[in-house]
């Protein structure tokens, strides 16, 4: 040990660097959690309140029968029975 006079420098140095990886990295997974909430709950606003966020329907092409876009060509027991 060459410079035993700053090991308590030395190990505050370190103790500090882990200290700010820590921190920032709890920082980080904290700001990208609010931004998903804040997208999620964004989103869920658009389809409960359409007009709102930019009028049209909510939760578009949900129902093929108001839609129109689906239509059934078979019977219902006709289908399981090929």
């Amino acid at each position: 040990m060459n410079n035993s006079a700053g090991a308590f420098v030395q190990g505050a140095e370190a103790y500090g660097r882990f200290l700010e990886v820590f921190i920032d990295g709890h920082w980080w997974v904290v700001g990208d959690a609010l931004e998903n909430v804040g997208k999620t709950t964004k989103r869920l606003g658009a389809n409960a309140y359409p007009y709102l966020y930019g009028g049209g329907a909510g939760l578009r092409g949900s129902s093929p029968a108001s839609s129109g876009l689906a239509t059934p060509t078979k019977e219902i027991t006709s289908r399981f029975r090929d």
